[in-house]
Formats: C-alpha cells, structure tokens, sequence
C-alpha cells in the first residue's frame, strides 16, 4: 500500500491526515510515479484553507520528482525507468503521497545533473522564476527589480538569476538572518520591512527615481507600498497574496501613481504549451546544474509531518525552499 496526505475540510493545517491509499494501475494518458522527493509551497496552504475551492475530500500538494512505474495506453512522452518532475495546478493535486497515478502531460523528464531532491525543490519556483525573468519584462542590464520575500524559496532563485542578466536588486526581508541570506544570494540591497519603510527607502536606493518592476508575492500588506517604489510606468508583478488578497482599487490610482502597469501572472500559463514549457524548463536546469543558480533546501520533513511542516511554512519560520523525503 502506498500512503497519501489528505484533507475532507478545509481549515488549519491539523485537517490534513497521512492515510494508506490504493493506487491501482494506470488508465490511457496516466502513467504510475513513485515519489522520492516532494514539493512544499505557499500554494498548498491556499487548497487547504479554501482560497482555491476544490471538491473534498481531495490530495494535497501540486510538485514531486521520482520515477515512472507504469504507463497507460498512448503514453508516449515518457517511459517506465524514466527519471521527472512536475509541478502545475489541478491536474497535478495530489502529489503528498509516496506513489501515485498522475496524467503524463505535465511530466517533465530531469537531466542526470538534477537530483530528485533538487527538483522537487525548485520545480515550480523554478519555472515560476523562469517566467518572470524571461516572459513578464524585456530586462536590460542596469534595470531595477524590488523582490518581496527575497529569503524565501523564489526568491533566492530569482535574484540569483536577476544578477545574471545584470540587473540591480532589492530585496525585502522580516529578519536581519533573512537579510544576510538574500544578500548572500545576489541582493544588492535589503529592506527589513519590520521595521524600516519600504516605498521610502527604495527611493533612496534609486535616487528618487524607483524600481522597473516589483515582485509582490506578499499581497495585502505591501500592495500601497509596491506601488509607490516603481519608477514612472513601471510594472507591478502581484506573484502571490502571502498576506491576504491586495484590497480593491480604483484603476485610476495605476495613473495618479505614474501611469503605472500591473498584471497577475499564473504559472500555468506559461507551460500550457509544451514548447514553452520545455524551454523554460531547459533554461532553469541549465543554469542549476552549472551551478550558476543554487537551490536551498533549508527544511526537510518527512510525509507524515505534513502538519507541521504547514505550520512552519505560513509562521515565516522556512527559508529557502522545503521538501518532503519519501
């Protein structure tokens, strides 16, 4: 018998239960995957609270890697033996579990320079980051980015990759530790938010000009904020609603503001088309596997201590990125 987390209510982490499941064989388009490694994100918390409504009772958790088991009829893009990953939204739910049936499509194949572990890590921070580096703006080098959450999981990677491209950072952060790491990770600059304001100091940072674009995985609380850090048409990112849903607005306040841009990116967007899904996927694995990007993995749980791992991820205790050991 495999084992799977589930939850039949939404609510706080103790609705989650680590239960013995049954996983029978794969139907066309279905392949069996045994986990080794598995993802814990931010969005997890959001299907389990009810943000995302699904039908209960239901899985938890959209990311793993491991190895393909069996395949289905009309399998064709991966085969049994096959090292993957995946990550996506409702086609990939369930993923808390040490096996599983899954579709094949989302199935991404992991060259021999990524581990299980890595991948299960960085898959869809990964390819989040990808996106908002390659897709969202047309960087140059000398541009400015501010980065909500730069110790967290994207963040590292993305400010990591932003020095790639040339680009200067700020980074906001909750703790001084918090602040060592993102600096440690490509920031140019941190602001901790506990105590400092955000939207003022990036003036000073910029010489009163402000930031290209903002990437605001934390909502509610740095909405106003963001805003008043972005230079004269510059872009607002909302990647993410770590503090609640960003209150409404008039649209006339992107004007008063500097005729300013703003958009709401989703990652499954940006890997509906296989094509681009591959690209964004080829350039992430090779920048981690040369080394030029570092994945952190700062937690380790193993499956059964699901609850507790919810409970450190949304008190702000993780850094980095966290796993689940299968």
């Amino acid at each position: 018998m495999a084992n799977a987390v589930r939850f039949y209510e939404t609510g706080g982490p103790d609705v989650l239960r680590y239960e013995e499941v049954d996983v029978g064989e794969p139907g066309p388009g279905q392949v069996r995957l045994r986990h080794v490694a598995v993802g814990l994100n931010y969005a997890d918390t959001y299907f389990r609270n009810g943000t995302y409504p699904i039908p209960m009772p239901n899985g938890m958790g959209v990311e793993a890697s491991g190895v393909v088991q069996a395949i289905g009829e009309g399998v064709t893009n991966v085969q049994v033996g096959d090292r993957v990953t995946y990550t996506g939204f409702l086609n990939t739910l369930g993923a808390y579990s040490t096996e599983r049936l899954i579709a094949a499509a989302p199935l991404i194949k992991l060259p021999e320079t990524i581990s299980f572990e890595t991948a299960a890590a960085m898959t869809m921070r990964g390819l989040t980051s990808s996106y908002l580096m390659r897709r969202i703006y047309d960087f140059k080098p000398g541009d400015s980015i501010l980065l909500h959450a730069a110790a967290g999981g994207v963040g590292l990677i993305v400010s990591q990759w932003a020095k790639l491209l040339g680009l200067n950072v700020i980074g906001t952060v909750s703790t001084e530790v918090k602040g060592e790491i993102a600096l440690a990770h490509g920031c140019d600059h941190v602001i901790n938010y506990s105590h400092e304001d955000v939207a003022q100091r990036v003036r000073e940072l910029t010489d009163g000009v402000g930031v290209n674009v903002v990437f605001d995985s934390v909502g509610k609380n740095t909405f106003m904020g963001s805003l008043d850090s972005l230079k004269r048409r510059g872009l607002m990112v909302c990647v993410g609603t770590a503090s609640g849903p960003i209150p409404d607005f008039n649209p006339a306040l992107l004007a008063m503001k500097g005729s300013l841009y703003m958009t709401r990116p989703a990652l499954a967007d940006y890997i509906a088309d296989p094509a681009e899904k591959t690209a964004l996927a080829g350039e992430l694995f090779d920048h981690v596997g040369s080394g030029r990007i570092k994945i952190e993995i700062n937690q380790h749980y193993a499956l059964q201590d699901a609850v507790q791992a919810h409970r450190d991820l949304e008190s702000r205790k993780t850094t980095g990125s966290s796993i689940f050991v299968i």
